[in-house]
């Protein structure tokens, strides 16, 4: 996993909770890495998972909503650091049909041992969005919170409805958008 969402992570945690929460959340477990990490670097995603488990822990709060909160945080800030990436999308639905064919293409010159999931579309218009998420990490949960924040940075109400579909390895999840 790039190191940049491990950065963002510890910074949204210091920013909701506090540099302490951080300290404490990396003296809770055993990081190979040492919880040291840099943006352009490459770390197991196992991290992440002890990482927010740990958070979860401490904070009472659930680890699904945590990586739903870090995926809406983690999209502001990939807008704030990446604004050529968003400036010929008009609204969310153009953004998010983007994602493999612009975004993920440009990322992966950026960064070419990124593993990044995949989005596929299954249908689009001017009302609905239905887009498939899979990815062997099976963060599903972060998926949300980074469409929702996607919605929320383009000022357009949406209803998001997800569902799974299959099991275990081959698990992915849909996500129906649908604006009011």
């Amino acid at each position: 996993m790039k190191g940049v969402v491990f950065t963002e992570f510890m910074d949204m945690v210091e920013k909701q909770f506090s540099a302490d929460m951080v300290d404490d959340i990396i003296e809770d477990v055993e990081l190979p890495s040492g919880g040291a990490y840099t943006a352009v670097g490459t770390y197991p995603h196992g991290e992440m998972v002890a990482l927010v488990m740990a958070l979860s822990t401490r904070s009472g709060v659930a680890v699904p909503d945590l990586l739903r909160t870090f995926g809406e945080y983690l999209f502001t800030s990939f807008v704030n650091g990446f604004p050529t990436f968003f400036k010929d999308h008009g609204d969310a639905f153009s953004f998010l049909v983007g994602i493999e064919d612009v975004i993920h293409s440009e990322v992966r010159k950026l960064y070419p041992d990124a593993e990044l999931p995949r989005f596929d579309v299954e249908h689009h218009d001017d009302r609905r969005l239905v887009i498939v998420y899979s990815s062997v990490r099976h963060l599903e949960d972060l998926a949300e919170g980074l469409i929702l924040g996607c919605i929320k940075h383009f000022g357009r109400t949406a209803r998001l409805c997800r569902e799974t579909i299959g099991e275990g390895e081959q698990r992915r999840e849909r996500f129906l958008l649908e604006y009011s």
